[in-house]
């Protein structure tokens, strides 16, 4: 009956270099385009450096896409 459960939302929390709002916005953009992959909110702090983004998908292939933005990242874990 497992597979039948939802796989439930999780928030992973990223550092990336950002320095500007349009880093932020180059970011936030990527990972939008994922909405209908299991992205459900992204949320930037520029003073933190960070990303939140609330997704069923595994945190390796957000990675992957906060890197396509050519920002270095890296991931942190799970967040609130």
């Amino acid at each position: 009956m497992e597979d039948d459960e939802p796989t439930m939302a999780k928030v992973h929390v990223f550092k990336a270099e950002m320095t500007c709002d349009g880093c932020s916005s180059a970011i936030t953009r990527i990972l939008d385009r994922m909405k209908d992959k299991g992205v459900e909110s992204v949320e930037c702090s520029l003073p933190d450096q960070t990303v939140k983004v609330k997704s069923t998908l595994d945190p390796d292939v957000l990675l992957e896409a906060i890197k396509k933005s050519g920002k270095t990242c890296s991931y942190i874990g799970e967040g609130s």
